[in-house]
């Protein structure tokens, strides 16, 4: 038998077993699985090439007596040309004239096998529990077989790998074999363990080692030591995405040129950022903590675990961290061993984070009394974004403004923080109690944003009105205040907003603001 399968650290066989006792359809484990995809595919690098580009010669002016001038360029910028077209465009060139005929084996060629659908691949991903398009497979392997290589680019989405095992062995090692710059493998369905040909990790070519920059690994089964591994080989890596981990994320971060790292939907039990002197934005989404899972709750086998199951989050030098969350007070544990000295006081702060993100169960008392020592982390703090989860059946108890006053000056809020979002507002008294310490407190506040929840609406305009009239009597600290309030669009109960693209563009400054999502 082989080894088992994991969805967030609980085998395969136990969570159908547990879907059966509790009396529910195990086929529905697939839709969980197409909503991990979906967000797997939404990262995915957009191909170099498209079958639906235009091609317009209207207003070219042609040459007297119909004389083929693009014939008559050097091969390497045919090569160029050719290389620019998905593959099936680029071998119909061939039957243009001789002239064309060897230089499509001569081109790098880009190979999306969604291009070799009927529709260009128009209709988007297939979801699980869509057959594999046969047709497909076997053209890309006639491709990889007829080009002698170089490939600028092959993405392979399309295919179920578990259905051609042998196909995918012998497309790695062609690849391998003939060179590859950049490659996007998706296996679709279950099993979620499939196993990587071994000779993957031996491509030279593929900007990965020691070239690469950007590197995605979703839904993936992977022990602490092969991740090591791979990046201790990836030393300009700029980009790190985990998405969707199946086992618990172990992740020691050691890099002079990592930038940016996220990491979504999977269980987290420690990240430890020793060096990482050009890190830009730390990450993370739909994270579960250890102690949300019984087959976690008793490891505890290392310094980096916590006893009370959360996970931790420990930050050493990260000089240039500007962008950080969204952290959970509560789930997550913050260690931050940077220190500095303060009126003559030691202090373990971060001073480069500006823009922060936290998701924040008010109607938890011991998440909300975590709040407070997570900002004082954060002196130079510009922005905050707080989301609020929709309240449990657990709740613990209202945290109302005393504690916040009687918790002494929090220096962001006071000095610094410019900006305040708070996405989710259900009228509860400790979130009144929140968003009136920040604006009682705040020197320089500038403007803050509240999405009301929907949920809120559901009774009539009165119950809203009731639920926001204790913000009017606030004592605004910055009397040039800006104040807005919006009814969210969100109907699911889901997490934060998030984009993982907008997230890795840094030319959004604040990957957090997605207010039009909403």
């Amino acid at each position: 038998m082989g080894e088992p399968q994991f969805i967030i650290g609980t085998s395969m066989s136990d969570m159908l077993a547990s879907m059966e006792r509790d009396g529910r359809d195990p086929a529905t484990l697939d839709l969980g699985s197409n909503y991990l995809l979906y967000f797997v595919y939404d990262y995915l690098p957009h191909p170099p090439v498209s079958p639906t580009a235009a091609h317009s010669l209207s207003g070219v002016p042609r040459a007297p007596g119909g004389v083929d001038r693009i014939s008559r360029l050097p091969d390497a910028v045919l090569a160029e040309i050719l290389s620019r077209l998905p593959a099936k465009d680029a071998a119909r060139t061939s039957a243009l004239a001789s002239r064309w005929r060897p230089l499509w084996r001569s081109a790098p060629l880009s190979l999306v096998d969604a291009h070799l659908l009927p529709d260009g691949g128009a209709a988007g991903q297939l979801p699980i529990g869509v057959p594999s398009p046969r047709a497909v497979t076997a053209a890309v392997s006639r491709i990889l077989a007829a080009h002698p290589g170089p490939f600028r680019c092959v993405h392979l989405t399309r295919s179920t790998m578990d259905e051609h095992r042998g196909e995918m062995a012998r497309w790695i090692d062609t690849l391998v074999a003939k060179g590859v710059k950049e490659l996007v493998f998706v296996n679709r369905p279950w099993p979620i363990d499939l196993r990587l040909p071994a000779t993957i990790f031996g491509c030279a070519s593929l900007t990965p080692f020691p070239n690469l920059k950007e590197l995605g690994l979703c839904m993936t089964v992977m022990e602490d030591r092969d991740l090591a591994f791979m990046l201790e080989r990836c030393p300009v890596l700029e980009f790190l995405v985990l998405m969707g981990s199946q086992t618990g994320v172990r992740l020691r971060l050691v890099s002079q040129r990592l930038r940016c790292v996220q990491l979504g939907h999977a269980l987290l039990e420690y990240i430890d950022v020793v060096d990482a002197p050009s890190l830009e934005r730390l990450f993370f989404s739909e994270i579960v903590p250890p102690g949300k899972l019984k087959s976690f709750r008793k490891r505890n086998d290392d310094n980096h675990s916590t006893m009370n199951g959360s996970s931790r989050i420990k930050i050493g030098r990260a000089p240039n961290l500007r962008v950080l969350g969204y952290i959970q007070p509560g789930e997550q544990e913050l260690g931050i061993s940077n220190t500095i000295v303060v009126a003559g006081s030691k202090e373990n702060i971060l001073p480069s984070v500006q823009i922060l993100s936290m998701e924040v169960q008010f109607g938890v008392r011991n998440a909300v009394k975590k709040v407070p020592g997570f900002l004082r982390c954060f002196p130079n703090l510009e922005t905050l974004h707080v989301y609020s989860p929709p309240i449990s059946e657990e709740s613990t108890g209202k945290v109302n403004l005393k504690f916040w006053q009687e918790g002494g000056p929090i220096n962001c809020v006071v000095q610094s923080m410019k900006k305040v979002f708070f996405y989710e507002f259900h009228g509860l008294r400790s979130e009144v109690a929140f968003l009136k310490f920040i604006a009682e407190t705040g020197r320089v506040l500038e403007h803050m944003v509240v999405l009301v929840a929907k949920e809120c609406f559901s009774s009539g305009d009165d119950n809203v009105r009731a639920k926001l009239k204790p913000l009017a009597s606030v004592k605004w600290n910055n009397q040039a205040c800006k104040v807005q309030l919006f009814k969210s669009g969100r109907t699911n109960p889901g997490g934060p907003v998030y984009s993982n693209k907008i997230a890795s563009d840094f030319g959004f400054a604040d990957p957090f603001d997605l207010l039009g999502h909403y």
